[in-house]
């Protein structure tokens, strides 16, 4: 019997360890640092998700069988490559692979020389030429701060004025520090959006079954972007066809890309697509499971979590078969008012216990004197499972009146079709 560490604090770790405590193989769950909800589930431990030397202290003292790393910074600091010269199993790509997701610049490049569909692009160290390019374009434009910006570096300018502004604030105010010194400026794509996450051991790639992410913080797709406000699975818009693209033309040819570039990509690769009319391009690539999308999946994967994990570490991910059920997926968040700009935290939520039929992944929350209380910008995902999209929606809306905290906040228009 295992035990396993997994690590991060948000929804996405809330449904890791949720369906990890469902596999017969494992016995004991940490979680670092955890949150209110995974505290039902697994021990949570106050070590921060960027010390790394701790938290490989914390698994080596502990016996840990596997380590499963949830966000996206500790792998661009090199977790993986530090636990596995302790001699530890962990989940996830190692530091030279995650820049698939930390420089924006440098998978432009990958897709380019590898002929994988992407948009056009030119990337731009020097804040005078780039606004020099964008005096010849034609708008709008995508203007992408090369690094890590937490969702955020990324403006859609309409017309040069938007343009200059955001180039401005990313290369001169440096509002996103060191992520902002490149910027990528790459051509607007039009069409659904659709969110494919695969398991790879960097030879073998399994797609999972597709998501999409609803990013804008009001229906209708209005308002600015955010972590994400709600998740459906399976995308509408990805079909089978689409799906045997996305595998042949950007899934198995990026991991190829990267193996052949001596960077070895193990852990879940996510591709943020964009469905044009000449077919699925790649918008962005993170390489780690996604949030929301992972609240949508995860309860829709039969298979045990810890066999795919186990055989992705192992490098025989080809042995396993990965089944997946045909139900329809609808996640909600329920945000605090205000987010993603200013909002306060600590309000009690109440009627977590009234939920019948749906999940809750608690995203930002925490016990305090035996209250829960929100303590984050997103703080729950309910999820319901039905065997269409109107019936899994009807069950997360009825559900969600039941829930209530201090200036809650969530889309109406999740999962309508």
């Amino acid at each position: 019997m295992m035990r396993i560490l997994v690590i991060g604090s948000g929804g996405r770790e809330h449904a890791i360890v949720w369906k990890l405590s469902k596999s017969e193989k494992v016995k004991k769950i940490y979680s670092a640092p955890g949150n209110a909800g995974i505290s039902e589930l697994a021990e949570c431990v106050d070590i921060s998700v960027e010390n790394v030397e701790g938290l490989a202290e914390f698994a080596i003292k502990n016996n840990i069988d596997y380590t499963i790393v949830g966000p996206e910074v500790p792998l661009m600091l090199g977790i993986v490559d530090y636990f596995e010269e302790k001699g530890l199993k962990v989940f996830g790509p190692n530091k030279n692979a995650a820049i698939i997701e930390g420089s924006k610049n440098f998978t432009k490049n990958l897709l380019k020389k590898y002929g994988i569909p992407t948009a056009d692009f030119k990337s731009f160290e020097n804040y005078e030429e780039a606004m020099k390019y964008i005096a010849e374009i034609g708008f709008p434009v995508v203007i992408k701060a090369d690094g890590l910006a937490q969702g955020k570096g990324v403006v859609i300018a309409k017309n040069k004025e938007e343009a200059k502004e955001a180039l401005t604030e990313m290369m001169v105010d440096k509002i996103f520090g060191e992520s902002g010194r490149v910027v990528v400026i790459e051509e607007f794509l039009e069409g659904p959006e659709a969110s494919i996450l695969a398991f790879t051991d960097g030879e073998t790639v399994l797609p999972m079954v597709s998501a999409m992410d609803y990013k804008r913080v009001f229906d209708g797709n209005e308002g600015p972007n955010t972590g994400g406000m709600g998740a459906i699975s399976p995308n509408p818009y990805v079909d089978e066809k689409t799906m045997d693209i996305v595998y042949n033309q950007i899934l198995k040819p990026t991991v190829e890309a990267m193996r052949k570039e001596g960077r070895r990509f193990k852990g879940v690769l996510y591709a943020g697509l964009m469905l044009t009319e000449k077919g699925p391009k790649v918008l962005e690539f993170n390489a780690r499971f996604g949030d929301p999308e992972t609240q949508v999946i995860l309860p829709l994967l039969e298979t045990d979590l810890m066999d795919i994990v186990e055989a992705v570490i192992s490098e025989r991910l080809h042995e396993i078969e990965v089944k997946w059920s045909d139900k329809k997926a609808v996640c909600v968040v329920l945000s605090s008012g205000g987010y993603p700009l200013k909002y306060q935290t600590g309000y009690e939520i109440k009627g977590l216990g009234d939920l019948d039929d749906v999940i809750p992944f608690h995203a930002g929350t925490k016990k305090i004197e035996g209250k829960l209380v929100t303590a984050g910008g997103r703080v729950l995902g309910l999820t319901a499972l039905g065997n269409d999209y109107k019936e899994a929606r009807e069950k997360v809306y009825r559900e969600i009146t039941k829930v209530s905290f201090e200036k809650m906040h969530y889309r109406k228009d999740i999962g309508l079709l």
